[in-house]
């Protein structure tokens, strides 16, 4: 009984804290101003015997870049009246709740506030499953893969009054995917949902359709960044690391090899609860994003992008980096990621999206106890748009820089690596060290 009191108590507080903080922020993102995951209730019929509905829940991520990643999304209701859930295909209720006053037939769940996680391909049978379902509760950015990005499940809903004309959208909607962070409107009354049959010949209208549009918010999300950037170049011996206590600071005893990040997960499902243990560092972030800026060429220069796991107890799979920068309008070829441009709005810059490539470097790997941190890396060539290429003041870095959608802690402006006083902006490699090449000529002579 406590522990429903206290995911009851849970629902709420995010629930009101959720929309008093979208509010003032409006969880908008410039690097993707229409994201969002959208919630369908589709009725697809009215049953009599045991009265109520049939409804196909969706769960689409239209977000360009941010996913959904194991152990997955859970979403959860409070109904409206006193309606129990008598069956499901393709997801399960993670509570059956109290069903002692039904004698025969035993719903699936009697819970008022239920909670619903996605089945597991190899947890699922045959008659159990259902388009679009199974997939351990993960959704892939539109952007990489639109017919991974959704999820599907049937529910079978007896209502109080067992009529057509009970059935009442459920209430306080909550999304976590699979912590918090998203915060859900209403579910409200929509067109009823069209699709096609027959070779598309004939149209299908489901009998009602409920829909919710959930946006996200780091603030929610996150106390602290789960992520930082560290640079560096060829032409300067100083690598500006990630900033101290970018993720947390560390623990007093400096003897350790691993430390308790402040980072905790608190989720609805205690299987999802999970406290990241990762590698020592003075900037304690779970991952670093690492930008090298590498080769000046004369008409292009070439940059090395490496992300690197210091999380002990975690893979990350089908991972992936935003990165905004002026010049990546000039991308000609990342050679070890898949890579495209994104849309932005007043940004000013370019934003591109990166991700591993599909049994090959797709899965980053967690840090191990021999002191070796999992990564992966790219190297990125770009070509020079002289009207605006340099590679003074900072120019060459990034503004700003995601890892999985969470945005991660930036070095000062003035930490960057300089370029060498009396550098022209449109040097080349050559021209930096010809001077070099003379000298050792003129000695050997």
């Amino acid at each position: 009984m406590a522990t429903a009191l206290s995911l009851v108590w849970y629902f709420q507080l995010i629930s009101v804290v959720s929309l008093a903080i979208c509010s003032l922020s409006d969880c908008y993102d410039p690097m993707d101003p229409n994201g969002n995951i959208t919630v369908t209730f589709d009725i697809l019929q009215w049953t009599s015997n045991p009265g109520g509905y049939l409804a196909r829940v969706t769960i689409q991520n239209y977000y360009q870049y941010r996913h959904v990643d194991k152990p997955g999304w859970n979403i959860g209701w409070t109904w409206a009246n006193n309606e129990v859930i008598w069956s499901m295909r393709g997801a399960f209720a993670t509570d059956m709740g109290n069903c002692s006053s039904f004698n025969s037939q035993i719903p699936h769940s009697c819970k008022k506030d239920p909670v619903i996680a996605d089945l597991l391909l190899e947890q699922a049978s045959p008659e159990s499953m259902t388009a679009g379902c199974c997939r351990g509760g993960t959704l892939y950015p539109q952007t990489i893969s639109p017919s991974n990005s959704f999820s599907s499940f049937e529910v079978q809903v007896g209502t109080p009054e067992g009529h057509a004309s009970s059935a009442h959208a459920p209430k306080n909607l909550i999304l976590l995917a699979p912590g918090p962070g998203y915060t859900c409107g209403p579910l409200s009354d929509v067109n009823p949902t069209v699709s096609s049959d027959i070779g598309g010949r004939r149209r299908v209208q489901v009998f009602r359709t409920w829909k919710s549009t959930c946006t996200y918010s780091s603030f929610l999300a996150n106390k602290t960044p789960m992520c930082c950037v560290s640079l560096s170049t060829f032409y300067n011996p100083t690598i500006t690391a990630c900033p101290t206590c970018s993720c947390g600071c560390r623990e007093a005893d400096k003897s350790t090899d691993s430390c308790m990040s402040m980072r905790e997960g608190s989720h609805l499902s205690s299987s999802n609860s999970v406290n990241n243990i990762v590698k020592c560092s003075d900037h304690m972030c779970p991952v670093r994003v690492h930008w090298h800026v590498k080769t000046n060429y004369m008409n292009h220069w070439k940059v090395k992008l490496t992300v690197s796991n210091y999380n002990y107890q975690r893979n990350y799979t089908d991972w992936n980096v935003l990165v905004q920068h002026p010049s990546l309008r000039q991308l000609e070829k990342a050679y070890s990621f898949n890579s495209t441009l994104l849309p932005a709005v007043g940004l000013g810059d370019e934003v591109g999206l990166f991700w591993g490539q599909k049994y090959y470097n797709d899965l980053l790997l967690s840090a191990d106890e021999k002191n070796q941190v999992g990564s992966v890396s790219t190297d990125i060539l770009l070509r020079k748009d002289f009207e605006s290429f340099t590679l003074r003041n900072g120019w060459a870095f990034p503004r700003r820089i995601y890892f999985n959608g969470e945005n991660c802690q930036m070095p000062p402006p003035d930490d960057f690596p300089i370029l060498p006083n009396g550098s022209s902006k449109h040097k080349p490699l050559l021209s930096l060290v010809l001077p070099f090449i003379i000298f050792a000529f003129r000695t050997h002579l």
